[in-house]
């Protein structure tokens, strides 16, 4: 098989049809209403254990605001794929499918089709783009892990609550929430009306910063201080937490830097080493 593969359609998918509703803050009875079919037929379609006709699928589409496609598939509707990745770094640097294409030496047409999902390219391709775009393949393909944090580091900024920028952005609370916690990723839709509604680009909330280039901005006693054993033996710890330990560790850290740290001085501080001289 060709490195470089189209991807055929799939089967209507359940998980694209429950999270584009919870996006939007709907119920299933509500949904069920705007389709005009049963809670139990839509329950069984999100669970996958029914196939629903091409009209059914159109009236949910519709009920959605979204085209019959988007809801084909085999992965979640809204996450966030490298082509779509692509594509909105390139618009931020101000670059046509033409001009990427050309530097990466590769049609724009072949490009379209990337940013679309529709092939599947190879890696050394991909590496070419990532250099293009200034970014690494991590950042490219990994996970979003940096998204909630700069979600809500934006929306404190603004002084919103996640009821208040749900309301700007047409999205539920919970799905904020969601977000911000890293449970869930975003449908590029939702993407876009978060970003408008916080007065962002979008590539400033997925801008996920290179651990390379994360590690070299720690200071040089925080680098010495991570080489010692005791300090890898509780970040070897720390990787076997849950998500609720770690979300636990986290706010403990926050509260512990808001109430034992004086201002503007670090945990690290040398000061905060030194014996009181009282």
């Amino acid at each position: 098989m060709s490195a470089e593969t189209k991807r055929s359609p799939g089967a209507v998918c359940g998980l694209k049809i429950r999270q584009a509703r919870e996006e939007r803050g709907l119920s299933l009875t509500n949904l069920a209403g705007l389709a005009n079919i049963s809670v139990s037929y839509l329950s069984e379609v999100e669970n996958g254990r029914k196939s629903p006709s091409l009209q059914v699928v159109q009236r949910l589409a519709e009920a959605l605001n979204l085209e019959p496609a988007a809801l084909f598939g085999t992965g979640p509707q809204g996450r966030i794929t490298p082509g779509e990745r692509i594509r909105l770094l390139r618009t931020e640097k101000g670059l046509t499918l033409a001009q990427l294409a050309k530097k990466v030496g590769i049609g724009a047409s072949y490009l379209s089709e990337i940013e679309r999902g529709q092939v599947s390219p190879a890696p050394a391709t991909l590496s070419r783009i990532a250099e293009h775009l200034g970014i690494s393949m991590t950042q490219l393909l990994g996970p979003l892990a940096g998204l909630g944090v700069r979600l809500r580091q934006a929306r404190e900024e603004l002084g919103y609550s996640q009821v208040e920028l749900a309301e700007r952005a047409s999205v539920s609370p919970g799905l904020v929430g969601q977000i911000e916690r890293g449970e869930v990723q975003p449908s590029l839709l939702t993407l876009d009306n978060l970003a408008s509604a916080l007065g962002v680009s979008p590539c400033y909330l997925i801008q996920e910063e290179d651990p390379a280039a994360f590690y070299a901005r720690l200071s040089p006693a925080v680098r010495k201080l991570l080489s010692k054993p005791q300090a890898q033996a509780v970040l070897e710890r720390i990787c076997t937490c849950s998500p609720d330990e770690m979300r636990f560790l986290l706010e403990f850290l926050n509260l512990y830097k808001q109430h034992h740290c004086p201002s503007g001085q670090s945990l690290s501080s040398p000061a905060a080493d030194q014996p009181s001289t009282k």
